[in-house]
């Protein structure tokens, strides 16, 4: 186990406890019977923090890491050094992406315990891409965003690149928002959020205050909010805003568990840069907007530097997340118009917003 660092940095309005991580693949303590441990991950982001809870003569674990053998060799160091060879009573993954939930399988079969989902994130599971050669509605959905044959098929060794087959879990138990989880000598809150996932689980417990936020609430970068092919026509956007709005009624003094970087105080401050952040690019959206355009011809007026396929895919995801805001909001208009849509500012000519053949109930 790492010692903490001494002393503390402030940033931007955050106050950040510990100076630096633990190492890659060590735990640090960040409060009683609450251990923080830094998971590696093989990509640019190389590190998830994953949370150890302790349970009477055993362990409560927030997500698991990536299903690659290097996160296995961690859990197996942890499992001895730091957990006292005590098992894993309960899993709980706060939402479905790989590095949250890729061992999920692996941890509930190896100790014969229960998964803890919400609803939306364990069915995501049974829907996400998995690596394999996408179907007609990947290719219709990126035609429509604007992008030609060879950029679509620029994109399939990176949705390739995203199988990491770790197994599925065959049962849960379901989180909702609101539920309490006892674990040691706390009660946990369920808190919801919604938009970088369908239904994100953050756990708050209010004796300490302790946040374990997950990818909801992260002291630097901004989690990704995205539009995909399996729900084109999502306005994950919305949902996002939504829940950090809910968020601020949690109190602003909670030292925050964040699944990627430190451990931070100042969660109001926070999520006020986070509401600015997605406020400036769709004022930019709208400033820079001409005429009619297509997704793939915004984009660049908000990631105007973007290094390769990967970075298309997600920079494209969420310039629609934010094209399907302000068309909800009634800011934007659109058309089809030679196989893809076309975006303009309502006022300019068009105003009807209803999609070909869609159906009403």
């Amino acid at each position: 186990m790492s010692a903490p660092s001494q002393g503390h940095e402030q940033r931007e309005g955050l106050r950040f406890p510990w100076l630096e991580p633990p190492a890659a693949g060590e735990v640090q303590e960040v409060a009683d019977g609450v251990l923080w441990l830094r998971m590696p991950l093989p990509f640019g982001l190389d590190h998830i923090n994953l949370y150890l809870l302790r349970h009477g003569e055993g362990w409560v674990v927030v997500d698991t890491g990536l299903a690659v053998p290097r996160s296995r060799e961690v859990w197996e160091k942890v499992f001895v050094e730091d957990m006292g060879r005590l098992p894993v009573l309960a899993v709980v993954c706060t939402h479905f992406h790989f590095d949250h939930s890729g061992l999920a399988a692996w941890l509930t079969e190896r100790f014969r315990c229960p998964l803890y989902m919400t609803r939306g994130e364990f069915q995501a599971l049974y829907v996400t891409p998995d690596g394999r050669e996408p179907g007609w509605e990947f290719h219709d959905f990126y035609r429509r965003a604007g992008l030609d044959d060879e950029q679509i098929a620029s994109l399939l060794p990176t949705i390739e690149g995203m199988r990491f087959d770790g197994g599925l879990p065959r049962s849960y138990r379901r989180l909702r928002d609101g539920d309490w989880l006892k674990i040691g000598g706390r009660h946990w809150q369920v808190v919801l959020g919604a938009g970088h996932s369908p239904e994100h689980a953050c756990l708050f417990s209010k004796d300490d205050p302790l946040l374990i936020a997950g990818d909801q609430v992260l002291p630097r970068i901004t989690s990704s909010v995205l539009v995909g092919a399996n729900e084109p026509y999502a306005n994950p956007l919305g949902d996002w805003l939504d829940s950090l709005r809910r968020l601020r009624a949690l109190p602003d003094e909670a030292l925050v568990l964040p699944a990627h970087e430190r451990p931070f105080f100042g969660l109001h401050q926070r999520l006020y840069q986070l509401q600015k952040h997605h406020e400036h690019h769709l004022d930019t959206l709208m400033e820079r907007l001409q005429g009619a355009m297509t997704a793939a011809e915004i984009r660049p007026l908000l990631f105007p530097r973007i290094k390769g396929p990967f970075d298309l895919l997600m920079s494209l995801g969420e310039t629609l997340a934010h094209i399907h805001y302000l068309v909800e909001e009634g800011e934007l208009a659109r058309e089809f118009e030679a196989g893809a849509w076309r975006f303009r500012c309502v006022g300019t000519g068009l105003e009807s917003t209803e999609l070909p053949g869609d159906i009403h109930v």
